[in-house]
């Protein structure tokens, strides 16, 4: 494992620029009645607003808005449900100070966010679905491009590696020559390895022990290791509402190894992980 330190990076979100020398919270706002960890919890409008203000009051400077779990099994949601939930919630979202995430497949809830005031487009499968591409590259927001094979359904079957690390760098980099071959910016684009698709165990722990080669490709990383499986596995069998401190420690190590921002559940149990992280590497003095 390497120390990596941040790269001077800021990532253009609307009229708010997010300096991505330091490392950032990204809080997970599931307004979905299935999510693995939380479904149901926050799956009315203010409901969702009230607990997405109280991750900004503990330190998140992004809040992920998800309308369509994308845990192993998931259902698919129709457009216009996706769209029902999410757009209420960027709406009230927009209002505040804080930048706004959209964790969407569907160009058309993209758009239909971004005209409510959301930032970034975090999608899971890498803009694949038809017209994706071209509408990140219309909507010129910041997108985050992340590694998955498959879909929910069948990413489970579909972990056959020659090498993790090298595979999932390489197959990232596709989808990235994809999007700046349409006209996504290269300052829009950001990384995330995908942690828990496609990918046992084992896998994940030697992707995370490798993160830091991650960095080769030149462009800001996501790392959303919260509550994850493995994490669990590597806790002995703990369930999901159990795995906050294994969770931050696994967010940690993939700082130290570069990634500028980090998509938790646990906000406050995060964001003073990062302060400590900061104040030993007198970043934060």
């Amino acid at each position: 494992m390497r120390l990596m330190p941040l790269p001077k990076r800021v990532l253009q979100c609307g009229r708010i620029s997010l300096d991505l020398s330091q490392p950032h919270v990204m809080g997970i706002l599931n307004v979905t009645p299935d999510s693995f960890s939380d479904g149901g919890k926050h799956n009315g409008k203010d409901q969702a607003v009230a607990y997405a203000l109280q991750m900004i009051a503990d330190g998140a400077t992004v809040i992920d808005v998800g309308g369509e779990s994308t845990r192993p099994g998931a259902s698919t949601v129709e457009v216009e449900e996706e769209i029902r939930r999410v757009v209420p919630v960027v709406n009230e979202l927009s209002k505040h100070e804080v930048i706004i995430s959209i964790d969407t497949s569907q160009p058309e809830v993209m758009r239909a966010a971004v005209q409510a005031g959301a930032h970034i487009w975090n999608d899971v499968r890498a803009l694949t679905r038809p017209q994706a591409l071209e509408t990140a590259a219309e909507l010129n927001i910041p997108v985050i491009i992340m590694h998955m094979r498959g879909e929910p359904t069948t990413m489970n079957n579909l972990n056959q590696y020659a090498d993790v690390t090298t595979d999932v760098i390489k197959e990232l980099q596709q989808r990235v020559d994809d999007a700046l071959e349409v006209g996504i910016k290269p300052e829009n684009i950001m990384v995330d390895p995908g942690f828990g698709f496609a990918k046992n165990a084992q896998q994940n722990l030697k992707l995370l022990n490798e993160f830091y080669k991650l960095n080769d490709m030149g462009y800001p990383i996501l790392s959303a290791l919260s509550r994850k499986r493995f994490i669990g596995e590597a806790l002995g069998g703990a369930d999901a509402q159990n795995r906050a401190v294994g969770s931050v420690a696994a967010h940690l190590f993939s700082i130290q190894q570069g990634a500028c921002m980090v998509r938790a559940h646990d906000v406050k149990a995060m964001s003073d992980a990062i302060k400590v992280w900061n104040a030993v590497n007198h970043l934060g003095l």
